[in-house]
């Protein structure tokens, strides 16, 4: 049942989407039989160091959607605080509901059923403008971000120029 609701919800997202597209990402699905598996192309907002980038992500989706939230992981190389080394995301929108465990994040600033696609990818374009270094995935990203910014500023260069050279 649950299933079917989240596939129904997913269905009416995507169709929304194509039919009014929305400035910085596109979205699809990676195989036309599983509405739980999004491909997604995010452009590097302007006046970042991510500029002219263009950065793939899979947003995988769980079976009670929308109570759970995805995941997603850039498929492109991607050298930022909150992400992890293997791509995957981490802001607080894609936080299981409820109170942190960890005490650094309100419930109202995690995971709720009203996302959806748009805003989650709005949210990451949103992270690649502002990087969080208070509670970093990648603490050698947040460290450089903090400390050594023409370092990092060289590292996304280089991924920014990758992304490119795969279009």
């Amino acid at each position: 049942m649950a299933n079917n609701q989240a596939s129904l919800l997913l269905q009416k997202q995507l169709k929304d989407l194509c039919k009014k597209p929305v400035d910085g990402f596109s979205a699809g699905l990676v195989d036309e039989t599983n509405v739980f598996q999004w491909s997604v192309s995010i452009m590097g907002p302007p006046d970042t160091l991510y500029e002219g980038g263009f950065f793939n992500a899979i947003m995988t989706f769980p079976e009670n959607y929308p109570v759970s939230p995805p995941t997603v992981t850039f498929t492109s190389e991607m050298w930022h605080p909150n992400v992890y080394a293997d791509g995957k995301v981490c802001i607080s929108i894609l936080h299981p509901p409820g109170d942190d465990p960890n005490g650094y994040e309100l419930a109202s600033e995690r995971w709720t059923p009203v996302h959806t696609v748009e805003s989650i990818v709005l949210s990451i374009i949103s992270m690649l403008s502002g990087p969080n270094d208070e509670s970093p995935a990648n603490v050698e990203a947040a460290k450089e971000w903090r400390d050594n910014r023409a370092e990092f500023k060289k590292k996304v260069s280089r991924c920014v120029r990758r992304s490119q050279e795969m279009l």
